[in-house]
């Protein structure tokens, strides 16, 4: 069993009343104590555009993935020793939760700081995004280097799957990226409405300040490996995780990889998608479509989880 944990972009308005006043609930109102910032608010009430803003968004998807992993424990054990974890950028720190590298209140205090310097370096250096469908990673990043030649300011930032990949940067530096890449065939070019150029150079000020905290945060051997973003790669808890997370700041999440990893080198034929929406277990499906897949957003679904994961195995 691989657990996978969706990032910012999964967040909706009110996605926390579902869970609001089940057991799982006091972990809404300890992240709010940890933070200092009214948690339960941002779950139950916040509108979009306030649950849009990057601290906002990182710390409200964040507990409510905790929130849910606590629960789905209850009703399936086996998620407390899964084979491994994995989460899409943001999503990362919740894997690393999951996997008994770093403690909850910890989880907290790094998604709460990480989130912050993001803002602060979207308002420094405004950016955005935009995935790009049906064109492959490599004839993107020439796109992309293309624009960089002529002095502008763009990257590949999320290999999602084969067919579905990010850019980020500038707004001008992306709309010719996008250009270009409907160019060379691209069937779809989709924007994304963020503020900052996530997972480029441009958030390099957002990893000098966070490497402050990272310092601080106690990173433990845990009992399930992570796949990092940043290489795709199975890290345990005695690896440098505090460099990882810095780098993933600035470098591009290798998410295709990272499921070939899960599924094909450490063997993993079920993954659980913990947290709101449905868009890694859709991703999983394109890249290892011989994997059982599970989203686990509701409280409704909670119990066809036991009876799953046993056919599954039999």
């Amino acid at each position: 069993m691989a657990l996978v944990f969706p990032g910012q972009g999964a967040q909706q308005p009110g996605m926390g009343r579902p869970w609001a006043g089940r057991p799982g609930w006091f972990l809404a109102e300890r992240a709010s104590e940890v933070s200092g910032r009214d948690v339960v608010e941002l779950l139950l009430r916040a509108d979009e555009e306030y649950l849009r803003r990057t601290d906002n968004a990182q710390l409200a998807t964040f507990v409510l993935e905790m929130v849910i992993l606590t629960e789905l424990r209850q009703a399936l054990p086996a998620a407390g020793r899964p084979a491994v974890c994995a989460g899409h950028s943001l999503g990362e720190y919740a894997a690393l939760v999951a996997a008994g590298v770093i403690g909850f209140d910890d989880g907290v205090r790094l998604v709460a700081a990480r989130g912050e310097a993001m803002r602060k370096a979207c308002a420094a250096e405004p950016g955005t995004m935009a995935v790009v469908l049906g064109l492959s990673a490599g004839e993107l990043e020439r796109a992309a280097a293309g624009v960089r030649e002529e002095g502008g300011r763009v990257w590949v930032a999320n290999l999602n799957s084969p067919q579905q990949t990010v850019v980020s940067g500038d707004s001008e530096s992306v709309a010719r990226c996008s250009a270009a890449a409907e160019e060379l065939g691209a069937t779809r070019v989709v924007s994304i409405p963020v503020g900052g150029a996530f997972h480029t150079p441009l958030m390099a000020p957002a990893a000098a300040s966070f490497a402050k905290t990272l310092k601080k945060a106690e990173f433990l051997h845990g009992f399930a490996p992570v796949v990092a973003n940043v290489d795709a790669r199975a890290h345990r808890g005695s690896d440098d995780w505090a460099t990882l997370l810095e780098r993933q700041l600035t470098g591009p999440v290798r998410w295709t990889d990272s499921v070939r990893t899960m599924a094909e080198t450490l063997h993993c034929d079920m993954f659980v998608e913990i947290g709101p929406g449905r868009t890694l277990t859709g991703l999983a499906r394109k890249i290892a479509p011989q994997v059982t897949r599970l989203t686990v957003s509701e409280p409704g679904q909670l119990p066809a989880v036991p009876a799953t994961l046993t056919r599954s195995v039999a």
